[in-house]
């Protein structure tokens, strides 16, 4: 119990940064979005979130900073693609290569720096409880935001008229036209929550799970993001356990690294991406899972009849 506890909080710490990715990612491929640069939004928003932590002194500033940077960015890929009508997957790409350049020139006078530690919030009455208490309540704040807005998402679109609107913008938006919906609006909005959520993720890992800023600190985490929305066959509750799932891996092999086990440190880096590929094989040998759970319009752009 003395190791399988904080392995077990080192794994939720590990896989917030990509929950939250990931949640933002799920509300904009439920509204027929397919949005790529979630890596890059990533790396702005934790650039933006360093940078703005150590200039004023407050981590919160940070937090905003990278939620707003993340925002502009899906802001530009929304304006690019729905209302220019771009292609979706060429915009995400060219998104998430221009954040990876963009954060590493705006953070090359912030490498040497390090935040001060964000400490871990013990909720009052519970995290004195054996073995749960340090394990769901001695967590930074962030960790529990997280699971508020998993829950908060989860009404949202399945329990509530905007939820179920978005749903048939993102099956069918000439339908929801046809009904008045204004499709476009649905969709800059989930794209603009998608770009949030990414920047959170991003403003996570820089300011609170690993307080300094280093080159592609997000290591992936964008993609593995991405490939989590397929895992959980667009379902918050699985992408919460996607992501848990992908952390634990992550803190595996750097415990394994730690009690020198003996396999090449290299072969264990590459553990987590190695899961994302075998998982994504075993969810695509189901086509017709997918078929049935994939948003109908998912990457396809929609001109209103004139």
């Amino acid at each position: 119990m003395d190791l399988l506890l904080p392995v077990v909080v080192a794994t939720i710490g590990a896989g917030t940064a990509i929950a939250f990715a990931a949640l933002g990612e799920l509300v904009t491929e439920k509204s027929g979005v397919l949005n790529l640069g979630v890596e890059g939004m990533m790396l702005v928003g934790a650039i933006a979130a360093f940078a703005a932590a150590s200039s004023s002194g407050n981590l919160w500033i940070g937090v905003v900073a990278g939620v707003l940077a993340g925002m502009v960015l899906s802001l530009l890929f929304a304006f690019l693609t729905l209302t220019l009508m771009a292609n979706q997957v060429a915009c995400g790409l060219a998104l998430s290569i221009f954040g990876v350049g963009l954060s590493a020139y705006a953070g090359l006078s912030y490498v040497n720096i390090v935040l001060p530690t964000q400490p871990v919030w013990a909720l009052p009455g519970l995290a004195a409880l054996p073995v749960i208490g340090p394990l769901f309540f001695q967590h930074q704040p962030l960790v529990y935001l997280s699971w508020m807005l998993f829950a908060a998402v989860w009404w949202f679109l399945y329990r509530s008229r905007a939820g179920l609107k978005l749903r048939s913008v993102g099956e069918s938006p000439s339908s929801a036209h046809a009904l008045g919906l204004p499709v476009n609006r649905v969709r800059y909005l989930a794209t603009l929550f998608g770009g949030a959520m990414a920047g959170l993720g991003g403003a996570f890992l820089a300011v609170m799970y690993t307080p300094m800023w280093v080159e592609g600190m997000t290591a992936g985490r964008g993609w593995i993001a991405l490939s989590l929305v397929v895992f959980a066959t667009w379902r918050p509750g699985r992408i919460l356990l996607g992501a848990y799932l992908f952390g634990g891996i992550t803190v595996a092999q750097l415990f394994a690294q730690s009690r020198g086990v003996a396999i090449p440190s290299q072969l264990l880096s590459m553990l987590p991406y190695l899961a994302t590929v075998v998982v994504l094989v075993v969810i695509s040998s189901n086509a017709l899972r997918i078929r049935l759970n994939t948003p109908a319009s998912l990457g396809l752009s929609f001109r209103p009849a004139s």
